[in-house]
């Protein structure tokens, strides 16, 4: 008997073309390319002395050396940086969580006078550009450290408060998205079971809304950690931060091209560490708050 051709695999009629597979590969090539080729640059840069730095470019390093990671803390009192951000990040992201989640469920669960204004407003402050609130903050800052003789200009807590002007807004009205998602019925069940309001806001809805919170605290830190106009002007050789301290390895003599990839390297870790451990919490947070 003559042998029966082979039956060629059965595709579902929904999958998509085979033109549309290869160039969403190739799509994906190029842009993993550019992203990883500035990352791998960086990382080289980072192990070579500062003489092959400074030379022209090679893709295959000569030699590595690790005495870079050594010296970027002597080069520059970067510990004292890396406090200061940890610090006032740390502060700014807890104030803007505490506040946002009061205001978001305030609007969220109660109806009064003004609430679509206040939550047009909070959302239209992010439409103008940090620069425009510089100089008010900086005379205001310094005419309250005049009159009262509270040191806002050029301490922590004045760049604690910047950066809630800044973070706040934004945290306020993704919680209200994230809030209105959680079902009433859960805060009448509450207060039924004799819990008050905070009560209720704090044993039912707040876990429910870990993922929305999480995110809030996530958008606040990365906000305060890699922040440069206000930390330049607002801070003084005691207060300053990791974005602008990182201006200390370049000198009028040289630059320090090594040191500064591999200090940008540090720098970079609790924000990158913090997203890979929190990603689901920050992409179902983002997801539920940008939907109402």
């Amino acid at each position: 008997m003559p042998s029966r051709a082979p039956t060629p695999p059965r595709t579902s009629p929904m999958a998509p073309p085979v033109s549309f597979l290869w160039t969403r590969r190739i799509l994906l090539t190029v842009l993993a390319c550019f992203v990883l080729v500035p990352v791998y640059v960086m990382v080289s840069s980072s192990l070579k002395p500062l003489a092959d730095v400074s030379g022209k470019f090679r893709w295959l390093p000569s030699g590595l050396t690790v005495r870079p990671y050594i010296d970027i803390w002597s080069t520059v009192p970067l510990a004292r940086y890396f406090a200061n951000s940890l610090i006032v990040a740390g502060a700014a992201t807890a104030c803007s969580v505490v506040v946002a989640v009061f205001a978001a469920y305030a609007v969220s669960r109660y109806r009064f006078r003004g609430k679509r204004v206040f939550t047009v407003t909070v959302l239209s402050t992010q439409m103008f550009p940090g620069i425009l609130f510089l100089l008010p903050l900086f005379l205001l800052y310094v005419n309250i450290g005049n009159a009262t003789g509270v040191a806002l200009f050029g301490s922590r807590g004045g760049l604690i408060l910047t950066y809630l002007t800044f973070s706040l807004p934004f945290s306020i009205w993704m919680l209200i998205g994230y809030f209105d998602s959680v079902p009433r019925d859960l805060d009448e069940a509450a207060l039924v079971d004799g819990c008050g309001p905070l009560g209720a806001l704090f044993r039912v809805v707040v876990p429910a809304a870990v993922p929305g919170i999480v995110a809030v605290a996530v958008y606040a830190f990365m906000t305060a950690w890699g922040e440069v106009l206000f930390a330049s002007v607002m801070t003084n050789d005691t207060t300053r931060t990791l974005a602008v301290g990182l201006q200390g390895y370049s000198t009028l003599n040289d630059v320090y091209w090594n040191q500064i990839m591999a200090a940008s390297l540090v720098v970079s870790v609790p924000v990158v560490g913090g997203f890979l451990l929190l990603q689901r919490y920050l992409v179902a947070g983002l997801t539920a708050g940008a939907v109402k």
